[in-house]
């Protein structure tokens, strides 16, 4: 019984992850070249997703305030819910759909990038950020789990796993944010 279970992760995994190898090359680095070029002109790099792509959010901020591979300068990046104070009160005050919203009206100026995270492509608080950003003049990548998503619509550019399981979605937006941030590394 285990052993099919085991099989059936690795089966899908591989399907995705062949996929992403065979699609996602352009998409790569347009999302790179998007950051590194908004850093360069002092644009700042804001993050929004919901239970492990929040996490993910995290960690590529991680990567970029700190380092990934190379040690370099640190690059503006911050996630919409790294300060719990923030992001509850704004739940509980208004409504979970407008967390990130509210975030982008106070932080995301024209030239930033929001960098938007989620598996199904419609996580609503997501996509209300994603169209306040577009307002303001910010470009928006996403990482999205479903092809041809709203949030993929509204996206400057796009990594989608193309998978319908979120699990496997998420194992391949790490890889995608993995080797977007050494592309980045490269171009600053």
């Amino acid at each position: 019984m285990t052993e099919k279970i085991i099989s059936e992760y690795i089966i899908e995994h591989r399907k995705a992850l062949d996929n992403f190898e065979k699609n996602s090359s352009d998409s790569l680095n347009r999302a790179a070249e998007t950051v590194a070029n908004a850093i360069k002109k002092g644009g700042r790099i804001y993050l929004c997703g919901n239970g492990g792509s929040a996490a993910d959010c995290s960690h590529i901020a991680s990567e970029l305030v700190g380092r990934f591979k190379k040690e370099r300068k640190a690059m503006p990046a911050m996630t919409f819910t790294a300060d719990p104070a923030v992001f509850t009160s704004l739940g509980n005050d208004f409504n979970y759909s407008s967390i990130f919203l509210r975030q982008v009206e106070a932080y995301v100026r024209k030239g930033d990038v929001l960098w938007a995270i989620s598996t199904s492509g419609s996580s609503e608080n997501v996509l209300k950020a994603i169209l306040k950003a577009k307002q303001i003049g910010a470009e928006i990548i996403s990482l999205t789990g479903k092809p041809n998503s709203i949030i993929e619509s509204h996206s400057s550019c796009c990594i989608c796993a193309n998978t319908e399981i979120t699990s496997t979605a998420q194992e391949i937006h790490v890889l995608a944010y993995h080797i977007i941030c050494g592309i980045i590394e490269e171009l600053i």
